[in-house]
């Protein structure tokens, strides 16, 4: 039997803060944002809002270099994973996203087995080791609250979970990888009520284990579960970062009229 220490021997002993500096990026020749400078820190949960178009889920896929797969896209400014500067030319992009990973608005498991989800992206990566495999799934779908309602069928379709089941699987998809940061868009927007809340209670209990961060349209969950929160909107039809701070801080105190106007529900 191999010990379990020797599978967390990779484990960060400290968890990343991400920092972006007059972060910019383009589409073909239209701006989505400009000029973005914003402190994401570390163990935290921030969560970012504003109206539809502003550049939220833009921005949060320059932070795994997402973007590199969109045609014609230009990214300007710094990125920084601690001291690794993620835009880079000579980083290696794959490896990036297992150290960031994405969690997608729609559910999107793979057309496999919910056992095969899991254990397709370990071999992807170099994970050979049969037991470690078993190990990282067992946990891993344990530490998603989805273990006692699939194990009996972990060979079956995936797709037959249901909404919120595809959802806690495909984090769960990304947490297998044991990731440092953790990149939520708009996740329970496609679930039910009941489904939403049981995704946003996972969310929660990330907070210290992972660094995390969420576009939400919800402002109820952005104050529930956020420590930070930054406010996007559009102005000259470029998104802006308008305000950055605590929680506590932007939902009762904000410094900006933009920000009073959208969290007091008087404009977005």
């Amino acid at each position: 039997m191999i010990e379990k220490s020797q599978f967390l021997q990779n484990a960060p002993l400290s968890l990343p803060a991400m920092h972006t500096e007059q972060l910019s990026l383009y589409y073909g020749k239209k701006a989505a944002f400009t000029d973005i400078t914003m402190p994401i820190q570390a163990g935290k949960i921030t969560a970012l809002v504003g109206p539809s178009g502003c550049g939220k889920t833009s921005f949060l896929s320059c932070l795994n270099r997402l973007t590199d797969l969109i045609p014609h896209t230009k990214v300007s400014g710094s990125i920084r994973l601690d001291d690794l500067d993620i835009l880079n030319s000579r980083i290696d992009a794959i490896a990036l996203r297992r150290r960031v990973g994405t969690i997608f608005q729609k559910p999107n498991p793979f057309p496999f087995s919910i056992w095969k989800n899991l254990a397709f992206p370990l071999q992807e990566h170099g994970v050979k080791n049969r037991e470690k495999i078993k190990w990282l799934i067992e946990t891993t779908l344990e530490d998603v609250g989805l273990w006692k309602e699939v194990k009996d069928r972990l060979h079956s379709s995936a797709l037959s979970l249901s909404g919120g089941q595809k959802q806690r699987l495909c984090i769960a998809r990304a947490l297998v990888l044991q990731p440092e940061v953790l990149l939520f868009d708009e996740p329970c927007s496609a679930l039910d009520p009941i489904s939403s809340g049981v995704v946003e209670d996972l969310i929660a209990s990330l907070r210290g284990r992972y660094t995390v961060v969420i576009v939400t349209h919800n402002l109820a969950q952005a104050r529930r579960i956020g420590d930070y929160a930054a406010l996007f909107w559009v102005q000259g039809e470029v998104g802006r970062l308008i305000e950055y701070g605590t929680v506590e801080q932007i939902f009762t105190n904000p410094q900006h009229d933009l920000t009073s106007a959208y969290v007091n529900g008087i404009r977005g």
